[in-house]
């Protein structure tokens, strides 16, 4: 923090951002009306001062400082609800995912579109507690900013409490199954904040603009993820969808960037060039996502990230308006305090009685 600065959170101006980000359910989506430099929320210059960037990165920590409270709120509860339901501790994994029901072979998308399995989202021991937990899905063009928002927002929280996966091209084993069975085996347990660095969304991005698969395929894939979303958040999953929009010029000076400088050849990948000469068709598909996967249930927002210093600082905000919706608190003691303090001050006071 620098000097001078008032340690105090400032709200966004305008409304949350969950409002002014949200993408409207059932509508059609025009990325190339949302300008990605713009700066939805930010407060003028009467309250940053000319330094935007260094004020927005000031109150990043501050946040920052808020998300890792609510998160350990989120924890502590989740951690004693369990107890009180399994007091031995014996219950085991408390995700309790599954893998494919047994004796059934072949193709898992015939056998469940939806990837389910008829046994919940969470598994098919159900889910200790109330299970509820936060995931921040976040997709973006290659170099949108992904691993640097991670970074710089959930860095602010205990990883001992952050569950984050990254999805890159499924593997042989995941090509086997269904698609979204590798997403569920990933799901965060309760408790947890949840990070996907990209996620479920590829399989209506990349595999349509590559033709991976077939039209009819892809096509299907809308419902299926909607169906399993509704699941999540009934099993007490809030969703938190991030498009972090970056532009065509913008992309292109990260890339150069990677170029220019060896240390960080190791993360330029010449495919992301291939896929750059399909913009046009990847903007489409990520408007379709957009439209047709919003719901009320779980939300897309779009962020303008071109300003790098203004996506960490409007993350930062769209999680902790998500952490308010929850109302959340620190858990009442399950055991009797007077009785426990009486047992630990009366051998110290025995042993005084004693000394005398």
């Amino acid at each position: 923090m620098r000097a001078g600065v008032e340690a105090a959170v400032v709200a966004p101006v305008g409304g949350r951002l969950r409002e002014l980000l949200r993408v409207p359910p059932g509508g059609p989506v025009e990325l190339g009306s949302i300008d990605p430099r713009s700066t939805p929320g930010l407060p003028g210059p009467e309250v940053t001062g000319e330094h935007r960037k260094g004020w927005a990165r000031d109150q990043v920590e501050l946040v920052g400082a808020e998300l890792g409270r609510q998160q350990e709120m989120l924890f502590a509860t989740a951690k004693a609800r369990a107890a009180r339901a399994d007091p031995t501790g014996l219950g085991g994994d408390p995700v309790g995912l599954r893998v494919d029901p047994p004796g059934l072979g072949g193709d898992p998308a015939r056998r469940d579109p939806a990837g389910l399995g008829g046994a919940g989202v969470v598994g098919e021991r159900p889910t200790r507690g109330d299970g509820r937990r936060v995931l921040l899905v976040l997709q973006a063009m290659d170099c949108g900013g992904k691993d640097g928002a991670i970074k710089r927002v959930a860095g602010a929280m205990n990883p001992l409490g952050l569950h984050i996966r990254s999805f890159g091209a499924p593997t042989a084993e995941e090509l086997r199954h269904h698609f979204l069975w590798r997403i569920r085996r990933a799901l965060p347990p309760p408790g947890y904040v949840g990070i996907f660095n990209r996620s479920h969304y590829e399989d209506v991005l990349v595999a349509r603009v590559e033709s991976l698969v077939p039209e009819p395929v892809w096509q299907a894939r809308y419902d299926e993820i909607n169906a399993f979303e509704r699941e999540l958040a009934g099993a007490g999953v809030t969703l938190v969808k991030v498009l972090l929009h970056i532009s065509y010029a913008e992309q292109g000076e990260r890339l150069l960037d990677r170029l220019a400088d060896p240390r960080k050849h190791w993360k330029y990948d010449p495919a992301d060039v291939d896929a750059r000469a399909r913009w046009d068709d990847y903007q489409a598909a990520y408007a379709e996502a957009l439209s047709r996967c919003g719901t009320p249930a779980a939300p897309w927002y779009v962020l303008p990230a071109d300003r790098k210093w203004y996506r960490d600082w409007a993350l930062a905000h769209l999680l902790r308006e998500t952490f308010d919706t929850l109302q959340l608190g620190y858990p009442p003691a399950g055991f009797d305090v007077r009785h426990e303090r009486e047992r630990l001050l009366g051998p110290e006071r025995s042993s005084q009685v004693n000394s005398r």
